[in-house]
């Protein structure tokens, strides 16, 4: 096991070094640059623009900023935001916990629905149920989420008045309920690609482990087709679903980037959006490497536990 743990935390900070050259150099080569902003302003002279380029550093090689950019880094300086000269850390945590309560609320959403859709599906094959569930799934993995977002906005917004249409509160009444309110229809949009991709995961690997040997022993016994469910199926089902976990958190932030500019929910997708806007260079790159950090820690933490559940994946 510590050889196995070694060997993945050493393909993640390999992983997360190639994430943030890329991510530096592909910024850096963007038109205009970070001085972009200033250049619109006629007050604003040449003169003016190269001592702000001397000032940021920008005037050296690119691979001399990206050394000290990343030296800072390790020493816990994430840099200073170019538009209000906050601490990187700083911006990135007043937007943090809203990104991560509409990514909690529908993970929770995505893996319970889809869990029992895909269950159910796998347990009643090739009825009503099972292909209505299929199809579903197609049109959910078909149309983009921002469509949902906008079809939600005018229906149950425009049309019910049921829902908010935006933001994350009403200002003068931020309560929990008022919290809640506002969660429903973005949490329910960011899910229901994800219920989709959980249900049909879950039913294949409810089927696989339906067709096993130990499976058709307890129904030679005369278990009743509930307990095997139970007692047998469904947790062993569940073992692929720990990586699958993993893997689905880049899908997560991305449809939450989508969501939160749809809804205008103040979280770390609408902060990318707008600092990328503003040519907010060390902010994006701030959120880029929390993401990859994110990401890589999810994928490895599923890895470890996938391998204390079951031993045979820790020669892989």
């Amino acid at each position: 096991m510590p050889g196995f743990l070694l060997k993945r935390i050493l393909q993640s900070l390999v992983l997360l070094l190639i994430v943030s050259v890329i991510g530096f150099v592909v910024l850096n080569l963007l038109p205009g640059g970070p001085l972009a902003q200033f250049g619109l302003d006629s007050s604003i002279t040449q003169a003016d623009l190269d001592r702000l380029r001397e000032q940021l550093g920008l005037n050296r090689p690119l691979y001399v900023q990206y050394l000290d950019w990343a030296w800072r880094l390790l020493q816990g300086d994430w840099g200073h935001s170019f538009r209000d000269g906050a601490p990187v850390l700083e911006v990135i945590a007043r937007h943090l916990w809203a990104t991560f309560l509409l990514m909690g609320s529908s993970t929770i959403i995505a893996v319970s629905i889809g869990a029992w859709i895909g269950i159910r599906s796998a347990t009643h094959r090739g009825s009503t149920f099972d292909y209505a569930a299929t199809v579903g799934a197609m049109i959910a993995l078909s149309i983009p989420t921002f469509w949902f977002g906008l079809v939600g906005i005018y229906v149950f917004s425009l049309k019910l008045g049921w829902l908010p249409a935006g933001n994350m509160y009403t200002i003068g009444d931020e309560t929990v309920l008022d919290y809640l309110h506002h969660l429903i229809l973005p949490s329910i949009v960011l899910a229901l690609v994800h219920v989709a991709i959980w249900s049909r995961y879950m039913r294949s690997a409810t089927l696989d482990v339906m067709n096993q040997d130990f499976v058709k022993t307890a129904r030679a016994k005369g278990l009743s087709e509930r307990r095997i469910l139970m007692k047998h199926v469904v947790g062993n089902a569940l073992l692929p679903m720990v990586t699958l976990a993993g893997i689905q958190l880049p899908s997560v932030l991305t449809g939450a980037l989508v969501t939160e500019t749809v809804f205008t929910w103040p979280g770390m997708g609408r902060l990318f959006l707008d600092s990328l806007g503003y040519s907010d260079y060390p902010v994006v790159m701030g959120l880029l490497m929390f993401s990859a950090i994110l990401v890589i820690a999810s994928n490895l933490i599923a890895d470890i536990a996938v391998a204390l559940i079951d031993p045979r994946i820790r020669l892989a």
